[in-house]
């Protein structure tokens, strides 16, 4: 039996679009840069590095019982 104690732990982290990884004349959109709450220093950026990101948002038309989508 396993005992559940602590405090309790999100399996997720708000984050924000930037933009895209470019250079002073190129822009790559495969590759897009994300700033993630609470994220601040370059040591804590090792965990987040090759992870998946979804983009939630709402729409107006409700599909399948629900109003938001995802962009895997």
């Amino acid at each position: 039996m396993v005992k559940k104690g602590g405090e309790p732990c999100t399996l997720y982290s708000k984050g924000r679009i930037i933009g895209y990884k470019r250079s002073k004349v190129n822009q790559y959109e495969n590759t897009s840069l994300i700033k993630i709450e609470n994220v601040n220093a370059k040591e804590d950026v090792d965990f987040y590095l090759g992870k998946k990101v979804v983009y939630i948002y709402k729409a107006k038309k409700e599909i399948k019982g629900t109003k938001f989508r995802s962009i895997w």
